[in-house]
């Protein structure tokens, strides 16, 4: 095919280009350069960093971008048969675990292939359920969801977060249960916070900003969170505020009511870090003073329940894999620790029963256990296998609590715990079109470039026996404090029965073995993520499970910046690449939208020393004229976490730059986020088109 490549036009560079067949769209280039500490960096794309909304330009170059896209995917011939079997086996009946309100159990689920979860409410543990909410006819394309609801102590209420096309800023509403119907009032500007009630079911606490400027409102760093309270049949300007900082305006607040309605907790925090200052406030005789449990933001403590007289957290002080402590909110405050600091990493914790329901994370997996108390070990739940938990919610009054269990091979199955007796039965258990049987999940360890031990799982069909033409999907993330542990997915299933190995490694800057290890991949140890990562696609090659040719690497967000990072760095050792909504320029992240918040972990250009790291890896400012594998980056027009135009000027460098014959496109989706709240017909959409790019880029049919 005849390509050609523009020439300067007026100090502007029209670049476009072709490989493998595919004409890329032309991409203006500019002459934007910023000085960093002396050292001058282009940012030729600079203008795509505009909101599609307002930018017409940038909205034509989306267009074009996906017209692109849409005829290479639309013309792979196995893509149709893919998007049939994820939709076949994603049609099975999906549960969420249950709160428990006045004998009345509340919980979301999914018949099938709805583009949106219902609530479901029913009596008892059997009774029939009946449907008391339903997002699906919020609107017409699904791109309205139900983010996220609390039922009011009563059980008469029901307090929702709305999110519309997959934007992080929510909506509150309230449902009156008993009789039916949406009260009037709605809370708008809600952001990064949850919704709590007020013991006697009179209203509820959040958290939001002030109201942004239209302009602002998805791009624009946000400040001056605030804790108000909202009373039921209030308008939202009569709210009360409750807890802000007008001195710290770039702080988070988030607080929560005691099971007891005794006490309202609120914690505060500059980013992602875990840590955090922790206030009080006794709402039965004194709601509007403060005490002051934690004052420096200098550890961990995550609320984690109470009993009448204490309040529990989870911290690292003294502990970097986690210990339980609780305050004695009738005292002066002064901790005692109840669960000190064991080998594996204290994951969470919940009060159930006057015991302490504590998950621990064993080299990636989960474990769970029980104490009393006064810390005394009263058992271990047995878990079916090889796999990850959550839930564990209750109070201090029931001895009744529900987890889900679930891992590559296992759907998630939701369980019903006695605490005080240790019992376990299944509360509601998926009919899925698989055996667990017919797939192998184990877990291994290899050496990264420095020596350091890491873990990785690795599943497959038992009837798939790996070699160096297998088909093979790594992922990875690495950041922020977060584990990856064996969870069940319909598109790794998807990808396992098509014939390929789904691999996850357990990097460093995850969660995994605790601070520490959260540590080693951060800030300045940014690169032994990446290091990590490319040693466990080196030991899935030298043993056997696949080759460079039928290797990919995915993720997502953080792992977005990881796939791109990583692609500039050994592109010979991928034969494709999915970043998905990547942070891909690590110098200017922090001035939109939350990136700020995200200097706890990546550090900052603003400061010389890490600058010089950033710079180092910064995938947008690292890409040079060379042959890269085959690479989909994968967006949206509307994600205000991660801002499209990373992933927009990070595509246009990309295709500027390929010199071999490998495609590089990107694909936009309209209306949708940063992955919450996506219609399922969004999602079975989008990994088509993820599997079937792989299945021509890796050469490899299908099973």
């Amino acid at each position: 095919m005849f390509c050609r490549w523009a020439g300067i036009i007026a100090l502007v560079v029209v670049v476009g280009g072709c490989a493998g067949g595919v004409r890329y769209p032309v991409t203006v280039s500019g002459d934007q350069v910023d000085v960093y500490h002396g050292v001058r960096v282009a940012d030729p794309y600079r203008w795509l960093e505009d909101d599609v909304r307002e930018s017409a330009e940038v909205r034509d170059w989306v267009a074009r971008q996906n017209e692109v896209a849409r005829g290479y995917l639309d013309g792979i011939a196995e893509r149709g048969r893919i998007r049939d079997r994820l939709s076949e086996i994603w049609d099975f009946e999906k549960f969420t675990n249950p709160v428990a309100r006045g004998g009345r159990y509340f919980y979301r689920h999914n018949s099938g292939l709805q583009d949106q979860y219902v609530v479901l409410m029913q009596e008892g543990l059997e009774g029939e359920a009946r449907m008391i909410v339903d997002p699906n006819t919020w609107s017409v394309d699904g791109s309205v969801a139900l983010a996220g609801y609390v039922v009011s102590p009563d059980g008469r209420y029901l307090a929702m977060l709305v999110q519309e096309s997959g934007s992080d800023w929510r909506a509150a509403q309230v449902f009156d249960i008993q009789r039916g119907e949406l009260l009037t009032e709605r809370l708008e500007w809600l952001k990064f916070t949850g919704l709590s009630w007020a013991g006697d079911s009179s209203g509820f606490y959040y958290s939001r900003y002030p109201a942004p400027e239209q302009s602002e409102q998805f791009q624009a760093t946000n400040q001056n969170h605030a804790v108000y309270f909202h009373r039921l049949g209030d308008t939202q300007s009569t709210d009360r505020l409750v807890h802000s900082d007008a001195s710290n305006p770039e702080r988070l607040h988030s607080a929560i009511v005691t099971d007891d309605g005794r006490y309202l907790v609120v914690r505060t925090a500059t980013g992602s870090a875990r840590r955090h200052q922790v206030v009080y406030y006794d709402l039965k005789s004194a709601p509007d003073n403060p005490i002051i449990l934690v004052p420096d933001l200098t550890n961990d403590y995550t609320f984690v329940g109470s009993t009448a007289k204490e309040l529990y957290f989870r911290t690292d002080l003294h502990a970097p894999k986690g210990r339980l402590v609780a305050f004695d909110a009738t005292r002066a405050p002064s901790a005692r620790e109840v669960v000190g600091e064991e080998h594996d990493v204290l994951e969470g914790a919940s009060v159930v029963g006057n015991r302490l329901v504590t998950v621990y994370l064993k080299d990636a997996r989960s474990v769970v256990r029980i104490y009393q108390t006064d810390g005394t070990l009263a058992g271990e739940v047995a878990l079916p296998g090889l796999g990850s938990v959550y839930g564990f919610d209750g109070s201090a009054e029931s001895t009744e609590t529900f987890f889900t269990y679930h891992s590559f091979n296992t759907p998630p199955t939701v369980n019903r715990l006695d605490v005080s007796t240790g019992t376990i039965s299944v509360f509601k258990e998926p009919k899925v079109l698989m055996n667990p049987e017919d797939y192998a999940v184990r877990q291994v360890f290899y050496t990264s470039r420095d020596g350091t031990r890491v873990p990785m799982f690795i599943a497959h069909r038992k009837d798939v026996k790996p070699g160096k033409n297998t088909p093979t999907l790594l992922y990875g993330y690495g950041g922020f404090n977060i584990s990856m542990t064996p969870g069940y997915s319909v598109t790794r299933v998807a990808w396992m029965d098509m014939g390929g190995v789904y691999a996850v490694a357990n990097l460093r800057g995850g969660g995994e073995y605790g601070e520490a290890w959260h540590q080693a991949g951060s800030r300045l140890n940014k690169q032994n993520v990446f290091d990590d990562f490319i040693a466990a696609a080196e030991y899935l090659i030298h043993n056997d499970y696949t080759s460079a040719p039928k290797l990919a690497i995915t993720g997502g967000s953080n792992g977005g910046l990881l796939v791109g990072a990583v692609t500039n760095q050994r592109p010979d050792l991928f034969g494709s690449a999915l970043p998905d909504v990547g942070v891909m320029d690590m110098l200017r992240y922090h001035h939109f939208t939350a990136g700020r918040f995200w200097v706890d972990d990546y550090g900052s250009s603003d400061n010389a020393d890490e600058f010089a790291a950033l710079y180092a890896y910064s995938p947008y400012h690292n890409i040079v004229r060379k042959k890269y594998p085959a690479v989909l980056v994968t967006t949206a027009d509307t994600d205000d976490r991660v801002v499209p135009g990373h992933s927009f000027k990070y595509a246009a460098a990309l295709q500027q730059a390929q010199a071999g014959s490998e495609p590089v496109l990107i694909r936009i989706e309209s209306k949708a986020g940063h992955g919450s709240g996506v219609p399922t017909n969004k999602v079975i959409d989008a990994y088509a088109d993820r599997w079937a790019f792989l299945v021509r880029n890796l050469d490899f049919e299908p099973r």
